[in-house]
């Protein structure tokens, strides 16, 4: 049986949130099979218990945020798609988070402090059957037009794989790759997606912060660009880490499906938004996806049924 997978022990992360600059400390513990992720807000009152799903997705503006019932005047937990992306990445399934504010925490502004996290405290395989969401035919959502067309689409593949292209009329920017492929049955997530770090422009900065964003950002958690380069001393982790990082947000907000998914994921110029409108059109279609299991973990799609290997 390919088995649902949970953290070994408990593990710990202190940071700030990108936007509100509020210091945060998350607990990251096992939870028992079928649970989901769920994070816990104990900073407050009354804990307030969110489930990590595309239902309770409450806005998508800079980041994907959730609330206890996706409405967005309750307690929220913002941007958990790069922790989402790294339990993705390492095949999590059950997990419980508590958190002391109602941001995530940068850290260095990719997946990969949150996989170091995560592999530190073990992952444990459980005595349940691994449920993946198996899309069974196409779905996409599209918005826009001419140069400001952008789309996302899902179609049936035996595996997961994830495809993605951006287009940035930036000097720097346009000097890396600005599409990439990436099977996540390859089984090298942690080396060639997960450390892609969010970027943003400093034309951009006085705008974020007279809204409350970004004021948690700075060079050791964001690739800052002027209106030519690159600022940050040690450059890109990537050649193409822009695009990569386009990735690795989408791979989080996929994850929000609530399963595992086995297909194909293209995009061009989406985003948090359109991402979440995508799972959405999914999940409110029934004849376009199963949920399967599989007896014999041999039959799985390959590199599905392997833990993520450490780096």
């Amino acid at each position: 049986m390919l088995q649902q997978r949970t953290l070994k022990s408990m593990t710990r992360a202190v940071g700030v949130g990108v936007h509100g600059g509020q210091r945060v400390e998350l607990t990251l513990r096992p939870a028992p099979p079928d649970s989901g992720i769920v994070f816990r807000r104990v900073d407050l009152p009354k804990p307030v218990t969110i489930r990590a799903h595309a239902l309770t997705v409450c806005d998508t503006r800079m980041a994907t945020t959730i609330s206890e019932d996706g409405a967005p005047g309750g307690p929220k937990v913002a941007t958990v798609e790069h922790l989402l992306s790294a339990c993705s990445g390492l095949g999590l399934d059950n997990l419980a988070i508590d958190i002391t504010a109602e941001e995530v925490p940068i850290l260095d502004g990719s997946a990969a402090s949150f996989v170091f996290l995560l592999q530190n405290a073990g992952i444990e395989l459980q005595d349940a059957p691994k449920r993946f969401m198996r899309v069974t035919k196409p779905v996409e959502v599209r918005e826009g037009a001419g140069a400001g067309l952008k789309w996302a689409r899902l179609e049936p593949y035996a595996g997961y794989k994830l495809e993605f292209e951006i287009e940035f009329d930036h000097p720097a920017v346009n000097q890396t790759g600005q599409r990439v492929s990436f099977d996540m049955g390859s089984g090298r997530y942690t080396r060639e997606i997960a450390r892609a770090r969010t970027f943003g422009f400093t034309k951009d900065v006085d705008m974020m912060r007279s809204r409350g964003l970004g004021l948690g950002g700075s060079m050791d958690n964001v690739i800052v660009l002027d209106d030519r380069k690159v600022l940050n001393a040690d450059g890109l982790r990537y050649d193409d880490e822009f695009v990569k990082h386009k990735m690795l947000d989408a791979i989080g907000d996929l994850s929000l499906a609530g399963h595992p998914l086995l297909a194909a994921y293209t995009a061009f110029k989406s985003g948090h938004a359109l991402n979440n409108k995508l799972v959405r059109a999914l999940l409110a279609d029934p004849g376009a996806y199963e949920i399967v299991t599989y007896g014999d973990a041999a039959q799985a799609p390959a590199g599905l049924a392997e833990l993520a290997p450490a780096w």
